[in-house]
C-alpha cells in the first residue's frame, strides 16, 4: 500500500507538473555543464555558494538565454509576415510556376495559386502554435534558472542523496554517470553548435549568391539540420531553384554545388572533430529524439528528446551490468560524490 501510495502520489505531481517538465530537465542539463565549474568556484577558490550560483546563472542568461530572446525576437515576426503577405508570396513564385510549367520533368508538380494559397492557409495554423511554444519557452526558461540555483547551492547534498538513492554498485554508478555526462554535452552542445556552424555558413552562401532574407534563411537552414537523410537541403535547393527560375543561373548553379560541398561537409567535418570528444551519439538518436522531443516539449524538445532516447540504452547498459551474465567491468573513473568514500572529492567529471 506504501508503494502505491507513492506512485499515485508521484504520478499526480508529474502530470500537474508536465508543463514545466522541460525548465527541470533544463536546471539538470545546465548543472551538469557548470558543475565542475561551480565545485572550483567553491571548493578551490573559496567562493561563497550563492555568489557563485550567481554568476553562473548569469552567463546563461548572457550566453543562451539572451541569444535565444534575440533569435525568436527575430523568427516570429518573420514567420508571420511571411504568412500573413500571401499575395507577395504569390507574385514571387510567379517566376517558380512558370519555368516549372516550361519544363518537361517538373511540369508535373503543382505550383498552381489554389495550391500554393492552400499551403499558406496550412501554414497560418501553425502560427498560434509557435506563438504559444514561445511563450512555454520563455516560462521554462525562468524555472530552469530558479530550480539551477538551488542545484548549484546544495550541490553536495544533492549529490549524496542521488548517490545514495541509486540501488546499483559502484561500477555501475559510475557507468551511469560516465554516460549521462557524454550523452548530455553531446546533446546540448553538439547539436546547437552543428546547428550553429550550418546555419552560419548557409547564410554567408545566401548573402553572397543573391538571395533576399540571407539571415532568416540562414536560420531556417540551422533547424533543417535536424531533419532526416535531407537535411539542409530542404532550404539551400529550393533557393537555388527560386534563382534558377528568376534567370540568374549563375548564381543558382553556384548556390547549389556551395550547398552540396560546403554546407553538407560541415556536418562530416564536426562530427569527426568537435562532436567525437564531446561523445559519438548515433544520427538515428539525434533524428528521432528530436521528433519526439517536439511532440513533447515544442522548441523545448530539440535537445530533451535525444537526451530521453539516449537514457534508454545507458539503462539498459546498467541493466546488463548489474542483471547480466558476464561479470561488469570495473570502470576506472569516479562517479557523484560517495558520501562512505573517506577523499569526499569533487572532480568527478573526468
Amino acid at each position: 500500500m506504501l508503494i502505491i501510495i507513492i506512485l499515485l502520489i508521484c504520478i499526480l505531481i508529474f502530470t500537474s507538473l508536465f508543463y514545466y517538465l522541460p525548465g527541470f530537465l533544463g536546471a539538470i542539463t545546465l548543472y551538469v555543464l557548470f558543475r565542475k565549474i561551480n565545485f572550483k568556484l567553491t571548493e578551490e577558490k573559496k567562493w561563497n555558494k550563492s555568489v557563485a550560483s550567481i554568476l553562473l546563472i548569469l552567463l546563461t542568461i548572457i550566453f543562451l538565454v539572451g541569444p535565444l530572446y534575440l533569435l525568436i525576437n527575430y523568427m516570429v515576426p518573420q514567420v508571420t509576415d511571411a504568412i500573413s503577405n500571401k499575395n507577395e508570396i504569390m507574385e514571387k513564385f510567379d517566376s517558380v510556376k512558370t519555368y516549372f510549367k516550361d519544363s518537361p520533368y517538373l511540369s508535373n508538380i503543382d505550383l498552381s495559386d489554389t495550391a500554393l494559397m492552400g499551403a499558406l492557409q496550412r501554414a497560418a495554423k501553425f502560427i498560434p502554435n509557435i506563438l504559444n511554444s514561445v511563450a512555454e519557452v520563455g516560462v521554462n526558461v525562468l524555472v530552469a534558472l530558479f530550480v539551477l540555483y538551488f542545484m548549484l547551492v546544495s550541490s553536495k547534498k544533492l549529490e549524496q542523496g542521488i548517490y545514495n538513492a541509486i540501488p546499483f554498485s559502484k561500477a555501475s554508478k559510475a557507468e551511469l554517470w560516465k554516460e549521462f555526462d557524454m550523452m548530455v554535452k553531446s546533446n546540448a552542445i553538439g547539436i546547437p553548435i552543428l546547428a550553429m556552424c550550418q546555419g552560419i555558413v548557409a547564410g554567408l552562401g545566401y548573402w553572397f549568391f543573391g538571395l533576399e532574407s540571407p539571415i532568416f534563411l540562414g536560420i531556417l537552414t540551422a533547424v533543417a539540420t535536424i531533419i532526416p537523410i535531407l537535411g539542409t537541403m530542404v532550404v539551400y535547393l529550393p533557393a537555388a531553384v527560386f534563382l534558377l527560375a528568376n534567370g540568374q543561373s549563375g548564381n543558382a548553379i553556384g548556390l547549389a554545388l556551395y550547398g552540396i560541398i560546403i554546407i553538407g561537409s560541415i556536418d562530416n567535418i564536426l562530427r569527426f572533430t568537435i562532436l567525437k570528444k564531446l561523445g559519438d551519439v548515433h544520427p538515428l538518436i539525434t533524428v528521432f529524439g528530436v521528433l519526439l522531443g517536439l511532440n513533447l516539449f515544442g522548441m523545448l524538445g530539440l535537445i530533451f528528446g535525444p537526451l530521453i532516447l539516449s537514457c534508454v540504452g545507458v539503462l539498459l547498459k546498467v541493466y546488463s551490468n548489474e542483471f547480466g551474465r558476464s561479470t561488469p567491468e570495473i570502470i576506472q573513473s569516479t562517479t557523484l560524490i560517495d558520501p562512505n568514500s573517506p577523499s569526499n572529492t569533487t572532480d568527478t567529471m573526468e
